[in-house]
C-alpha cells in the first residue's frame, strides 16, 4: 500500500469510527503475552503498517549491558542488545521478521515510524560500554541509530546519526517533517535535552533546547490545529505552536519513565508509561495528567507503543510481573 492510500485509509477510518467516545473511561479488554525468547525482553514501540502489526523491542541477557543494583545481579554483564522485530497479521500469532545488531554497541528502545515515501523508519540508542568503568551504567559514549526498511523484515544496517553523547528517542513526522528529543548526557539523569526535525531520517536539524531539570525521554506529538505537544520524563508536558522554537512547560506531580500519548478519535489523549512501578494509561491534557487504569504489570516494565485500531487502543509494553522479562500487548475499549 502507498503512502498517500495509507493516509485515506487512517482518515476513513477515523471518520467511520462508529463510538463516540467523549467522557468515555477505558476498560482492559485483554492482554497477552506475544514474546518470551531472549532472557531479558524489553523497550516495546507497535505501529500498524501495510495492513500488519509491527512490534519492536530490545532482546538482551539484562535490562542493561552493565550491572546496575537496581535492574541487575550483582557483578554480571550481558552482551549488547539486539533490536528484534516481530510481525502479525491478527495480534494473535506472531513472528519473528527481523533482528538488527551492531558488533560491540548496545542497541535500545527501538522505536518506529512511517516517513513521507512510505517506508519505515526506526530510531534507537547505540550505546558502548566500559567494562571498567565504575560508574552506573558506565557508557563510555553513545549516539543515536537509524535504520530503514520497505517492508519491515528487510532493514537497512544501522546508521549513527548526530554528535557523540545524542539520543533521539522517538520521532513524529508532521507535513514532512520528523520531529525528535534528543536526551544528551551520559549519566542515568541526562542534562539537557534538544529538539531536531529531519525529512530524510539521516539529516537532522537543531530547532530548540527544552531547558527542564533532568530531561529524559520524551513522545512529541502534533494536534489537528498544528499545537505540537510533548510528554517528557520524568514529569513534564510541554506545548509550542509552529514553528515550535519557544515552548511553555508544566510540572505534573507524578514521575514517569517510558512515556508516550496518543489521541484517540473522540480528541482526548491518552498516555502510557510507567508509574510507581506499573504501566499505566492515564488521561492526559496540555494541562493535566491523570491516572486511570493500571495494565497487569510490575518489577522492570513500561515503554509502551500504542495504536487506534478497530475503535480500540492497543498497546504493547514490557515487563516482569510474571518473572521473566517478556512482551505483552493489551487491548483497551472506552466505554
Amino acid at each position: 500500500m502507498n503512502f498517500a492510500l495509507r493516509l485515506m485509509s487512517v482518515a476513513g477510518l477515523l471518520a467511520t469510527s462508529s463510538l463516540t467516545l467523549t467522557g468515555a473511561e477505558p476498560e482492559l479488554v485483554s492482554v497477552k503475552r506475544i514474546w518470551d525468547k531472549a532472557p531479558h525482553n524489553g523497550f516495546t514501540d507497535l505501529i500498524r503498517f501495510d495492513d500488519r502489526w509491527f512490534c519492536t523491542f530490545r532482546e538482551g541477557d539484562f535490562h542493561g549491558s552493565r550491572p546496575t543494583r537496581e535492574v541487575m545481579p550483582e557483578g554480571k554483564s550481558g552482551r549488547p542488545g539486539q533490536i528484534r522485530v516481530i510481525a502479525s497479521k491478527d495480534g494473535e500469532r506472531w513472528e519473528s521478521a527481523a533482528l538488527l545488531s551492531e558488533k560491540g554497541v548496545d542497541l535500545r528502545d527501538p522505536k518506529l515510524s512511517v516517513m513521507e515515501d512510505g517506508r519505515l523508519m526506526l530510531l534507537a540508542g547505540g550505546c558502548i560500554d566500559d567494562p571498567l568503568k565504575e560508574e552506573q551504567w558506565g557508557y563510555v559514549t553513545r549516539a543515536p541509530r537509524v535504520a530503514f526498511s520497505e517492508d519491515g523484515r528487510r532493514w537497512t544496517p544501522t546508521r549513527r546519526l548526530l554528535a557523540e553523547d545524542h539520543w533521539l528517542w522517538r520521532a513524529t513526522w508532521h507535513e514532512g517533517k520528523a520531529f525528535s528529543l534528543s536526551k544528551m548526557g551520559e549519566t542515568p539523569n541526562p542534562r539537557r535535552g534538544f529538539l531536531y526535525w529531519t525529512r530524510d531520517g539521516l539529516n537532522w536539524h537543531w530547532l530548540t533546547e527544552f531547558k527542564l531539570k533532568g530531561v529524559s525521554e520524551t513522545t512529541l506529538r502534533v494536534m489537528p490545529d498544528g499545537e505540537m505537544i510533548a510528554l517528557i520524563r520524568p514529569h513534564y508536558l510541554g506545548r509550542s505552536r509552529p514553528p515550535y522554537e519557544k515552548w511553555q512547560f508544566r510540572k505534573i506531580e507524578h514521575s514517569i519513565g517510558g512515556p508516550n500519548f496518543i489521541r484517540i478519535p473522540d480528541g482526548s489523549l491518552w498516555a502510557g508509561s510507567r508509574l510507581n512501578g506499573k504501566t499505566v494509561l492515564s488521561k492526559m491534557t496540555p494541562e493535566s495528567f491523570e491516572p486511570v487504569l493500571t495494565l497487569p504489570s510490575g518489577g522492570d516494565t513500561s515503554y509502551p507503543g500504542m495504536v487506534w485500531h478497530d475503535d480500540l487502543l492497543w498497546i504493547s509494553y514490557y515487563s516482569s510481573h510474571e518473572g521473566k522479562t517478556s512482551i505483552y500487548l493489551a487491548r483497551v475499549r472506552f466505554q
